[in-house]
């Protein structure tokens, strides 16, 4: 294995978020609750996440702002865009394989 810098790691990570957030605002047919129950996580995650690692750093963001990074627009515009109702299925699959710290 090639090893990597401190930089060159973080460089890396910062590019595959990135990406990653760039196919999430491109696959909006992927409702969260699908991205939870198959992942853990979703895009709500990704910006909270976003948001304390900015508060680790001393930089203040607020839950919009870190949304907005993530989503690409305002939630409330995605929300309205492109989030559909959840089936029953999908609500009981996300009540019974829930991460206990959502």
């Amino acid at each position: 294995m090639t090893p990597l810098s401190e930089e060159q790691k973080r460089d890396l990570e910062a590019a595959a978020f990135r990406r990653l957030v760039s196919h999430l605002r491109e696959r909006t047919d992927v409702q969260n609750i699908d991205l939870m129950n198959l992942a853990g996580f979703c895009r709500n995650c990704l910006s909270n996440w976003y948001r304390e690692a900015a508060a680790e750093a001393g930089i203040a963001l607020d839950k919009a702002q870190s949304r907005e990074i993530v989503y690409g627009m305002p939630y409330d515009e995605w929300r309205d865009k492109y989030q559909r109702e959840a089936t029953p299925e999908q609500a009981d699959a996300f009540r019974e394989n829930r991460p206990k710290d959502h």
